[in-house]
């Protein structure tokens, strides 16, 4: 399964959410809502997830394999950084 098309939906400079993200596995499978969130090691993505009745949250959708995670994280951030690094030429 190859990533197809990685789309940074929303950027946000405050918060600890950081973008709202959304990926095309194969132009034919979408996963939207993968958040990209600053925590205290760094950035990091957190897949979709739904509140639970307790206050906790279960992913609705999520990498079985840490290689297909870091796969995906790595598609994320390039794309995230790119859109960063023109964000930035505009503003200069």
């Amino acid at each position: 399964m190859n990533i197809t098309d990685v789309r940074i939906r929303k950027i946000s400079d405050e918060g600890k959410m950081k973008a709202v993200v959304s990926i095309t596995f194969d132009d034919e499978f979408v996963v939207h809502d993968i958040k990209i969130i600053e925590g205290q090691n760094g950035l990091f993505i957190a897949m979709p997830s739904r509140k639970m009745g307790e206050g906790d949250f279960r992913d609705i959708a999520h990498p079985l394999l840490s290689e297909t995670r870091n796969k995906i994280k790595d598609a994320i951030f390039t794309e995230y950084e790119k859109v960063l690094s023109e964000k930035d030429t505009e503003i200069e």
